[in-house]
């Protein structure tokens, strides 16, 4: 018992200093704040390439016991807390409250900031466009099933740039008012929900019809109001609609994960380990796709995706969607995008931004 005190005396230590520690930060925060105000110059207080250098060095100088993302969260959550002092920070996302993307959205800004749900992706895009939220967070592409194809074509013709990427895994989990799963005679999810935990359902709840809905959100206020229902989501969706959870990580790939893009208004300067993510369109001649790629290829610019889209502009015509390594400021990345313009009919900067890490 003794040694048992002299340990909890050591904590309480600790905590004092930790304590002291974070409200200097805080007031450096401020400090910062009071310097960009009188600078006069509309000053962007939220710095996403500053964020994310602080959280790679957090985690390259880890010694552990906790993990590089246990860390890297709390961090997170004393950053988003400090920038809250210097500007109240409002961000929309596709919602309702309790889906992935709310989750998402509060992994990358913390829970410190003023989180918006709009029912459509384009309402988030338009409520970013009109100054109403300084970001947005919305849905690009999952592990299993794939891109989100509405998201990339409301950037064929939006001015956002993408400011930045958020990696979560996904787990689902069977939740309704029952007890027992004897009792659900309908399951209620987001489509792409229902596909990442088919076999899964075809294993457990065999013959239960299935129901594609909006989110899996709106999946959990149903089963909410409906003892007969159970719906696919998060544990944090079960705790928003007071829901059990019948089983755990439901989802038929343990590595599910989806890949969520911040959007903003304006240019993020580089972080030291970058994505940029361009929108290109061909001309309409032989080997027109070869002569796009290639001027990555010659100035070594690693490409991570392409998806194509039809660009609306006419039967057959096509843009393609391409991330590649590295940011736009940099030299072989600008000798690359000169050479790619030239082979292009079109070429669009979306946006360069921080690297995401799960």
């Amino acid at each position: 018992m003794d040694e048992l005190q002299k340990i909890r005396g050591t904590i309480d230590k600790l905590d004092e200093q930790i304590q002291s520690l974070i409200n200097q930060r805080a007031k450096c925060a401020q400090d910062i704040a009071e310097l960009k105000r009188s600078s006069g110059n509309n000053s962007v207080f939220y710095r996403p390439e500053r964020e994310a250098e602080v959280l790679r060095k957090i985690r390259e100088r880890n010694p552990g016991p906790l993990s590089d993302e246990r860390i890297g969260h709390l961090f997170r959550e004393i950053m988003s807390a400090c920038l809250a002092l210097e500007e109240s920070l409002k961000v929309a996302y596709f919602g309702p409250e309790g889906t992935f993307t709310e989750l998402a959205a509060l992994k990358h800004f913390g829970s410190a900031i003023i989180t918006q749900p709009y029912s459509a992706i384009n309402e988030v895009f338009r409520e970013v466009e009109a100054g109403s939220a300084a970001y947005g967070v919305v849905p690009i592409e999952n592990s299993t099933e794939g891109v989100v194809s509405h998201t990339l074509d409301l950037f064929i013709h939006s001015p956002l740039k993408i400011c930045g990427e958020i990696l979560l895994r996904v787990h689902h989990h069977l939740l309704s008012q029952a007890t027992d799963s004897a009792a659900i005679k309908k399951v209620v999810a987001h489509r792409q929900a229902l596909a990442q935990c088919r076999e899964w359902l075809d294993t457990n709840l065999p013959g239960v019809p299935r129901e594609g809905v909006g989110s899996n959100a709106e999946a959990a206020q149903m089963a909410r109001d409906n003892a007969e229902l159970a719906a696919l989501g998060s544990e944090h969706a079960a705790e928003i609609y007071g829901l059990n959870t019948l089983s755990s990580n439901i989802e038929d790939e343990p590595d599910n994960t989806t890949r969520f893009l911040v959007i903003g208004q304006q240019m993020v300067p580089p972080s030291g380990d970058d994505k940029t993510s361009l929108m290109v369109s061909a001309k309409n001649q032989a080997g027109a796709l070869f002569n796009l790629l290639a001027p990555l290829a010659n100035y070594e610019r690693s490409m991570t995706r392409i998806e194509s889209r039809p660009s609306r502009g006419g039967t057959w015509e096509y843009v393609f969607f391409i991330d590649v390594e590295g940011h736009a400021e940099d030299k072989p990345m600008q000798r690359a995008l000169r050479a790619l313009e030239k082979e292009s009919a079109l070429l669009k900067l979306l946006g360069s931004y921080p690297r995401a890490v799960l």
